[in-house]
């Protein structure tokens, strides 16, 4: 996934209200930006970093900037949630992901029921296959870790794909982790106990589990390989 527009360079000042964020600008004027991410992150909220923001000149919007990844310990990493399910899709179409071939069509934002949807549906001659997509930047000792805050939604999704796995479909709970300092792939069990108890439930299940890891770089985004995970 390449970016539309050259992103600017900029710091951060603060991250308030859970979709800000104030950063400075190379010019010096100091901004608001949307950011793009409902978790706390953790280990990535960090003033005084380097950040990379998008600009979008459009009427409607508040907030013209966009954050979009952050350097922590020369790394960049990935803040906004809105890019993994691109990131996915591309790769499957690309046949970039081995464990998810022979696919002939993906839709997004599917829905399963009234009050639920799931991220992708892929359709091939291996059936039906539902996705639900998680984008992960919490880091603690080379360890990736997911939810970083408790996601009563995220719960929600994983009981989602348990019942299509009864249905008879195949389901998998991908996580892309947006940073290239990880070398494993474990639920964050202090933070939300819930999630993390289900996602073991959900394998036990039938679910599968894939963590692929990005390249992140203010010129594109892209998945790289597979991380081993530590349930």
């Amino acid at each position: 996934m390449k970016f539309a527009s050259p992103l600017l360079r900029a710091i951060l000042l603060q991250r308030y209200k859970r979709f800000l964020a104030d950063v400075r600008l190379e010019d010096g004027r100091i901004v608001t930006a949307h950011c793009p991410n409902s978790g706390s992150i953790k280990t990535c909220n960090i003033p005084g970093n380097s950040v990379m923001v998008s600009f979008h000149d459009q009427p409607q919007r508040k907030f013209k900037y966009t954050w979009e990844m952050i350097q922590v310990n020369g790394n960049w990493v990935g803040i906004n949630t809105s890019h993994p399910n691109k990131l996915v899709a591309e790769a499957i179409q690309s046949e970039k992901i081995p464990e998810l071939l022979d696919y002939f069509d993906i839709q997004g934002e599917v829905r399963i029921n009234k009050s639920s949807r799931l991220d992708l549906l892929l359709t091939g001659s291996p059936g039906r296959c539902y996705i639900e997509v998680k984008n992960v930047t919490l880091l603690e000792e080379k360890m990736a870790r997911f939810p970083d805050s408790v996601t009563v939604r995220g719960q929600k999704h994983l009981q989602e794909l348990i019942r299509s796995v009864k249905k008879g479909d195949r389901a998998v709970i991908f996580f892309v982790v947006q940073r290239q300092d990880a070398e494993l792939f474990s639920p964050a069990d202090d933070i939300d106990p819930d999630y993390g108890r289900l996602l073991r439930k959900a394998v036990k299940s039938g679910v599968e589990i894939l963590v692929y890891q990005a390249v992140v770089n203010p010129h594109q985004i892209v998945l790289s390989h597979r991380l081993p995970v530590n349930l």
